[in-house]
């Protein structure tokens, strides 16, 4: 795996600010990363990217930290303060947390900038719901909660690689599958349980380290509302500034002990403090050659 190149001076400073705000306010917001992850729909890996200066913040994220912070843009990055203000050009008012967002033309800016992993459908959707609101000039973006077809509901995949082996950092790849459409009883028929479909997300597993069981580029069926560990089984997690799919097994101590299903790739004891549990899988969505 090929290292990330690490973060300009003036980037990393930002990451650096933003973290700073984040620790020094966290306590008394009742905030943590796991929140924050919620809050922007992101994963608990990626607000670790952003926080520790792996990634540079964007402004999708900017403004969720902006909002849960309580603080202007520009108390960590004028930079994207300055890009936040240019979303809103020839609006009467620049957009701020919590602002309303002038419908069709700026959902059109924002999917150019953000929308990297919509699918042609989520974007034809998401433009015809601000069409079809230009008269409130206004209009709620959710990039990730799927829609209702029928009996059925679209699952959106999201754009990360959780790795059975050795760690992925996540990034762009080519994927076998992308949104699907599903039978929400359909699924609790074959045994899968969850509350709310809008919880499931699809994700690519990336590795040998869990064959059989999963095979390399194996699509997962994941629940991201699981946050905690609720007992013994496959999680998706971050550990050691890394994205995993591993089984998880509770020691005691505040252990766990992180394990392979592949034999080859011995069990590893890991402090619960520093994995970061983003959500359970619960169904390996493999195609068996016959």
């Amino acid at each position: 795996m090929s290292r990330k190149k690490a973060l300009s001076a003036e980037l990393k400073t930002e990451c650096d600010a933003a973290k700073a705000l984040f620790v020094s306010r966290k306590n008394a917001l009742g905030l943590t990363q796991a929140r924050l992850a919620e809050a922007a729909d992101i994963s608990a890996a990626a607000v670790a990217m952003y926080l520790n200066g792996t990634n540079a913040l964007n402004a999708k994220f900017a403004v969720v930290l902006s909002r849960l912070l309580d603080v202007p843009v520009e108390a960590f990055s004028k930079r994207l303060a300055k890009e936040i203000a240019g979303l809103t050009h020839g609006a009467e008012q620049p957009l701020s947390p919590g602002a309303s967002i002038p419908a069709a033309e700026l959902v059109r800016r924002m999917l150019a900038r953000q929308g990297k992993g919509l699918s042609d459908d989520a974007r034809r959707r998401l433009l015809a719901a601000a069409e079809s609101d230009e008269g409130t000039g206004a209009v709620e973006v959710d990039y990730y909660r799927p829609g209702v077809v029928g009996g059925e509901v679209w699952i959106a995949h999201y754009d990360v690689r959780a790795a059975m082996g050795g760690g992925q950092i996540p990034h762009d790849y080519p994927e076998m599958l992308q949104d699907v459409r599903v039978s929400p009883q359909h699924l609790r028929e074959m045994g899968v349980e969850f509350k709310e479909h809008f919880h499931l997300k699809m994700v690519t597993g990336w590795g040998q380290s869990m064959a059989p069981t999963i095979k390399h580029r194996d699509p997962l069926l994941v629940d991201i509302s699981i946050r905690e560990f609720v007992g013994d089984g496959v999680y998706m997690f971050s550990w050691d500034g890394h994205l995993y799919i591993k089984r998880l097994q509770w020691v005691g101590d505040e252990q766990f002990t992180m394990i392979s299903d592949n034999t080859r790739h011995p069990p590893q004891t890991i402090r619960a403090e520093e994995t970061y549990i983003q959500a359970r899988v619960l169904l390996v969505w493999n195609a068996n050659l016959l």
